[in-house]
């Protein structure tokens, strides 16, 4: 006869999905925080950065799923 515990009974990969799931809502907010700040800078902070406006362009236009 086996014995039962709550422990044993609780299924750990749904844990696991849950917490990915989670990692991967964080990081596509980041990435929109992220996108829209680098539209939000001025042509001295891109020159600063040694970036170019079709650089901004080009990364705000994706989804925020995208990386």
């Amino acid at each position: 006869m086996s014995t039962f515990t709550h422990e044993s009974m609780i299924n750990h990969h749904q844990s696991g999905v849950f917490a990915g799931i989670v990692d991967s809502l964080r990081i596509w907010r980041k990435r929109q925080r992220d996108r829209r700040a680098l539209a939000q800078l001025s042509a001295r902070d891109l020159h600063d950065i040694g970036l170019s406006w079709s650089d901004i362009v080009y990364e705000a236009e994706k989804p925020f799923w995208r990386a």
